[in-house]
């Protein structure tokens, strides 16, 4: 009689044991924190730049302000001194510019936006010195003057009308002495509703 033999069922390999929900919370600290951590550095870095901005910014405004207050021109008078503030020369000399033809408007964007405001708010006449730039010294002045060109002008046309007519204006009613005038063409204005091929008929009335 044979004897039957049972099999024996091999031990069970034991399972990895799961991390233990401890284990996950300061994984995921560890990670919160990492993170936290360039988030601030990086925001200090924004706050840091910022700062240096804001110091240029004012040693700027202050270097222009001082610039402005000594920007007057000196002119001998046998019982005093009579005393001109680049305001006026900016004025004379934006006003000359705007009468030459093809001249559209003076400023550069910036500075045309601002004038707007300004215009608008009451603060000023808006439009009379905007795109002009004048440094004074003794009974000398040397401008600067940002234009925006009609389409269909000669360029060098126009700013070479622009340069006389504003040495002119400025020598002739303010008696200085005008050592230079740089013309900036800063922009071209295109009629939106301009016919095409009408370039020719815009400049007609203008001697290149």
């Amino acid at each position: 009689m044979s004897e039957t033999v049972e099999a024996v069922p091999a031990p069970a390999t034991p399972s990895p044991a799961a991390p233990s929900t401890l284990d996950s919370v300061r994984s995921q600290f560890d990670e919160v924190k990492a993170d936290a951590g360039v988030a601030f550095g990086k925001a200090g870095d924004v706050v840091i730049e910022a700062a240096d901005n804001a110091v240029d910014a004012a040693k700027t405004a202050a270097t222009n302000l001082g610039r402005r207050l000594r920007n007057n021109a000196e002119l001998p008078a046998d019982r005093g001194r009579t005393t001109i503030r680049h305001e006026v020369v900016e004025k004379i000399a934006g006003i000359a510019a705007r009468e030459v033809p093809g001249v559209h408007d003076l400023g550069g964007d910036v500075a045309r936006i601002f004038s707007s405001v300004k215009e608008r708010i009451g603060l000023g006449e808006g439009e009379s010195d905007q795109g002009v730039t004048v440094t004074l010294e003794g009974r000398t002045a040397a401008i600067e003057v940002v234009i925006v060109i009609e389409f269909g002008y000669v360029v060098h046309s126009v700013t070479d009308t622009v340069r006389v007519k504003v040495i002119n204006s400025v020598e002739n009613l303010l008696g200085l002495e005008v050592t230079g005038v740089d013309v900036i063409v800063d922009d071209v204005h295109v009629p939106e509703k301009a016919p095409a091929g009408d370039d020719q008929a815009r400049a007609a009335d203008y001697v290149a």
